[in-house]
C-alpha cells in the first residue's frame, strides 16, 4: 500500500468513529501509536470532522449571537491547530527525506506533501457526506440523482489526487523534486500582529 492510500485508509476509518456519535464534543480515541506519522493523520482528520460540523453549526439561522460567536473563537483556534498539524506532519516528510540528493534540474511543487494530503483528508469528509445525501430517503429523486453525480466527481478525485501525491513523494525521494515548507503565519490569532489585540493591550 502506498502512502497516500495508506492515508485514505485512516482518513476514512476516523470519519467513520466520528459518526459513530456525530458529535463534535465527543472524545477522540486515537487508535495509533502517539509519535507516528499515522497517529497524527488520524488526528489531523478528527479535528478537520469535527470542524466540519461545526461549521454545519454556526450556519444556522436561528443560532443565539452568544453561542455563535463562541462557535466562530472554536473554529479559529480548530484552524490554527489544522495549521499546525500539517507543519508537523511536513516536518515528518523533510526528516525522511533529508538525506536525499537533488537532482539537477529539481523543481519545487506549487504545494508541499502535507498540503495535498490536508486535501485528501477534506475529501474523504466530502465523499461521506456526499453519499449520506444519495441515501436520503426524504429527498427528491432530482436531488440524490445529483448528489451520485457529485460522488462520482469526487471518488475520480481522490483517485487522481492519491495518485498525484505518490508521485511527488516518488520524485522527492528520487531528487527531481525538492521541499520547501513556508509556515503559515497566521497574524489574526497572534497577539503581536493582528492590530486589534496589540491596539487594546
Amino acid at each position: 500500500m502506498t502512502f497516500a492510500q495508506n492515508c485514505n485508509e485512516i482518513f476514512d476509518q476516523t470519519v467513520k468513529s466520528y459518526h459513530v456519535t456525530d458529535d463534535v464534543d465527543a472524545t477522540f480515541a486515537n487508535p495509533y501509536e502517539a509519535g507516528t506519522v499515522e497517529y497524527d493523520l488520524a488526528r489531523k482528520n478528527w479535528i478537520d470532522a469535527v470542524q466540519w460540523h461545526l461549521e454545519d453549526i454556526i450556519r444556522d439561522e436561528n443560532i443565539d449571537p452568544v453561542e455563535a460567536l463562541a462557535l466562530k473563537r472554536r473554529i479559529d483556534h480548530s484552524n490554527q491547530d489544522r495549521t499546525d498539524l500539517v507543519e508537523e506532519i511536513d516536518s515528518y516528510f523533510r526528516k525522511q527525506y533529508a538525506g536525499v540528493t537533488i537532482l539537477p534540474g529539481a523543481t519545487i511543487n506549487t504545494e508541499s506533501p502535507a498540503w495535498a494530503i490536508d486535501r485528501l483528508s477534506i475529501l474523504a469528509l466530502k465523499i461521506w457526506h456526499m453519499r449520506e445525501q444519495t441515501e436520503r430517503t426524504d429527498a427528491t429523486a432530482d436531488h440524490v440523482a445529483k448528489c451520485r453525480a457529485k460522488l462520482d466527481v469526487l471518488l475520480e478525485q481522490r483517485v487522481d489526487l492519491t495518485a498525484a501525491i505518490d508521485q511527488l513523494l516518488d520524485d522527492i525521494a528520487a531528487g527531481r523534486k525538492f521541499m520547501k515548507v513556508y509556515r503559515q503565519m497566521k497574524m489574526y490569532n497572534d497577539p503581536e500582529t493582528n492590530p486589534v489585540l496589540y491596539a487594546s493591550k
